[in-house]
């Protein structure tokens, strides 16, 4: 869902409507002036700071300070000792100083709704799934077709198992994840990246934004490897951490080897249930890969 959102942005701000500059306050009123986590006082209490502006560049690169509770222990003990969302808590770190992977999509997602003046789900669909004829993707998924869901597999005690779909399926609309799609059209939404931005007469983005977006947009900084709280969710990622860059809303490889043979300059992200891709534009290749484990 995240690179799908972030292509929305930059839709936007080829629009002229945001730049990638601005600070997201300007659209979101609620995130002006954020504080920054310091520490946990003696008695249990959160002791924050100012800190500078988020700016939309920030949130596209995994920069502004955000994260999930379920992958950083300091997020979890926030929203446990205070009983907020981490969407109201305190940023990690200062806006630009750090890599980490966290909610900074979800704000995009309000951004995108904010500033087109249309539900995320709607303007998607218009936007990016409609001219691309991505015809198996979106946030709900009907009842006629949920015979089509892939089982979810975990591992328990050493072993793989299945466990049933619920015969309800809840609707997520938000900005970093809840999509449902399918590999022949995620890889259609990939074609296009490949293609710098357009697909048969769909000119989804310019040639500018793809560079932009497929551009080290964090400096000195790498992408860090995350820790993750309960094991049994998932394990530390990404491949590639300690060294890889990141654009805008993608990660970049660096370096080519044995253990990352990808072609230095490919994107690629990945989903909690093992989906992931990448798009190599040296070798014009683009790949994706789905699991529910």
């Amino acid at each position: 869902t995240k690179p799908i959102t972030s292509v929305a942005v930059m839709q936007l701000v080829e629009q002229g409507k945001v730049e990638l500059d601005d600070p997201v306050s300007k659209h979101l009123a609620d995130l002006a002036k954020p504080k920054v986590f310091e520490r946990f006082d003696a008695s249990g209490e959160l002791v924050t700071r100012s800190a500078e502006e988020i700016t939309i560049r920030q949130l596209l690169s995994h920069t502004c300070g955000f994260g999930y509770d379920f992958f950083h222990p300091t997020l979890q003990r926030m929203v446990r000792e205070t009983k907020k969302q981490p969407r109201d808590l305190p940023l990690l770190h200062d806006p630009g100083k750090q890599w980490t992977f966290g909610m900074s999509t979800l704000v995009l997602g309000e951004l995108v709704e904010e500033v087109s003046g249309r539900k995320l789900d709607e303007y998607l669909e218009a936007e990016i799934f409609k001219p691309l004829d991505m015809v198996d993707t979106g946030f709900a998924l009907p009842k006629q077709q949920r015979h089509r869901l892939v089982t979810m597999h975990r591992r328990k005690d050493g072993k793989l198992g299945e466990e049933p779909n619920r015969t309800e399926t809840s609707i997520t609309v938000r900005g970093d994840y809840g999509l449902y799609s399918t590999t022949r059209d995620y890889g259609v939404f990939l074609q296009m990246l490949l293609n710098r931005g357009s697909l048969g007469d769909a000119r989804i983005l310019s040639r500018k934004s793809v560079k932009t977006m497929a551009t080290n947009q964090i400096g000195d900084l790498v992408v860090e490897l995350q820790a993750v709280v309960d094991p049994g969710f998932a394990t530390p990622f990404p491949l590639g951490a300690g060294r890889d860059k990141f654009g805008l809303g993608f990660q970049i490889t660096v370096a080519r080897d044995n253990e990352h043979p990808r072609s230095v300059g490919s994107l690629s992200w990945g989903g909690i249930c093992n989906t992931h891709f990448w798009v190599d534009p040296e070798r014009g290749i683009a790949a994706v890969l789905l699991m529910q484990v």
